[in-house]
């Protein structure tokens, strides 16, 4: 979102409390167990919290599946270990509240162990990472335990497919228990200043098939980044320590204006899935030309468009769902995303070292980032690089053209409006900031230099 007048309704998930009621649920197997208190299994270890503010925890490897409870899935071993159906454990039906269609579905179920969070949390984002061919599609839920011993009802945070032509991949309104609610792909404390938080949480993954078909969704990644940043307008600045760009490809939003507007009124809310095809072609991944046959041939950078249809939520009616745009980037070959929260610009130099480009999350007025050019309630861009004088070189999707997107911003500006949680609008309210949220892509198998960079920010 870059419409300097417009409110972002992701700039308001922190700051608006729910007065709605009640768990939802995606079909009548999980229906009834959306009210259900989460029990305490199995329990991980704190994961390390860079910050002290983040604690990211994600489930990829073989052993991490065998560790959860399985419900008709498998874990699958390999070079890139999974989990799919093995055998259905129910059936049921799901009235797509998109398309008014009800359809039958089989399913499996996998539930993590109960993860204890180094930093007891005011706010949680899951992410996941995986294939589901025609026919298949998933739901992942979290529920968890607050700090006064009390449980969290089963959250639905996401229902998902690579795909549109069986479900319409949605968020889920209306979720809250009157302590914490949901607001499109991100659980947050109702009420911060009470001190209530989340100190554990379960991940439960519902896979979907169509019944008595073989095909099965395949799992690689799943997990969470809980977090408890404090309220700021303005942050410690970080001394500057690299001077490096990246090569990454340059789209603008823009020039996408008016084209398909049935995906969020076209290109100029794009900037989520433009930024995210930045990346996916730095890491040499692109749509294939059957994939592009659906674009109008006139249109320039069909991927982009691309993007934006593939991580629509149908519920949000925009692409800026965040955990959506890391599950699209995993579609591609042998890529991982994940959604987390940096501490510093230093964060973000120890990626760009190691090679590895970030998508970050902001919203300023336009006096308070010079060169930009305008205001926005919340926007994305893809940083590539530092000056020698440690400054931000940015892509910035919101540019009129494909040669304008590379920026120059002044180190203090960018690091302050992106790291910040409270911020004034243009009327002089207090509104929200973003606290330091990005989107990271990988390769499936990175190289000893990036592994090191990205358990630094605490990605494992």
């Amino acid at each position: 979102m870059t419409r300097a007048e417009e409110p972002s309704r992701r700039i308001l998930l922190t700051a608006v409390v729910a007065a709605a009621a009640g768990a939802a649920s995606p079909a009548a197997a999980s229906a009834a167990d959306s009210t259900a208190r989460p029990a305490k299994v199995l329990t991980t270890a704190p994961s390390k919290a860079p910050s002290g503010l983040v604690d990211n925890r994600f489930w990829t490897s073989y052993s991490d599946w065998c560790s959860g409870t399985a419900e008709g899935t498998r874990a699958v071993s390999g070079d890139r270990p999974g989990m799919v159906i093995a055998t259905p454990v129910g059936r049921t039906d799901y009235p797509d509240p998109h398309t008014g269609k009800t359809a039958a579905w089989e399913y499996a179920r996998w539930t993590s162990p109960v993860h204890r969070l180094a930093v007891p949390s005011a706010e949680v984002i899951a992410s996941w990472n995986a294939r589901t061919p025609a026919g298949t599609w998933l739901q992942v839920e979290l529920g968890g335990t607050y700090s006064d011993g009390t449980d969290s009802p089963w959250y639905v945070m996401g229902r998902w497919a690579a795909g549109d032509q069986d479900i319409k991949r949605t968020s889920v309104d209306d979720q809250s228990d009157g302590r914490s609610s949901v607001w499109t792909d991100t659980f947050s404390i109702d009420d911060a200043a009470s001190g209530l938080r989340l100190v554990s949480y379960r991940l439960r993954m519902t896979l979907y098939r169509k019944p008595g078909t073989k095909s099965t969704p395949t799992v690689w990644r799943l997990g969470a980044m809980g977090s408890d940043v404090p309220d700021r307008f303005t942050v410690p600045a970080s001394t500057p320590g690299l001077a490096r760009e990246l090569a990454v490809p340059r789209y603008s939003q823009e020039i996408h204006a008016g084209q398909y507007p049935e995906y969020d009124n076209g290109g100029e809310a794009w900037c989520s899935p433009t930024s995210s095809q930045m990346i996916i072609e730095y890491w040499g991944r692109k749509p294939t030309a059957e994939d592009l046959a659906w674009v109008k041939p006139e249109y320039v950078d069909p991927q982009v468009c691309h993007a934006a249809r593939f991580t629509y939520d149908y519920q949000y009616a925009g692409c800026g769902n965040w955990p959506f745009n890391a599950a699209y980037a995993a579609t591609y070959e042998d890529l991982q995303g994940v959604v987390t929260r940096l501490r510093s610009l230093t964060d973000l130099e120890t990626l760009i070292a190691a090679g590895i480009p970030a998508i970050t999350s902001q919203s300023f007025l336009e006096s308070e980032l010079t060169g930009a050019g305008y205001g926005t309630a919340g926007h994305l861009m893809t940083v590539i690089g530092f000056t020698a004088d440690g400054d931000v070189i940015a892509n910035d999707p919101f540019s009129p053209s494909n040669d304008a997107v590379r920026r120059v911003y002044q180190r203090r500006e960018w690091e302050n409006i992106w790291l910040r949680t409270k911020r004034y609008n243009a009327s002089g309210n207090v509104v929200s900031g973003t606290g330091g949220v990005c989107y990271l892509y990988f390769p499936a198998h990175p190289t000893a230099g990036q592994l090191e960079a990205l358990a630094e920010v605490g990605i494992r």
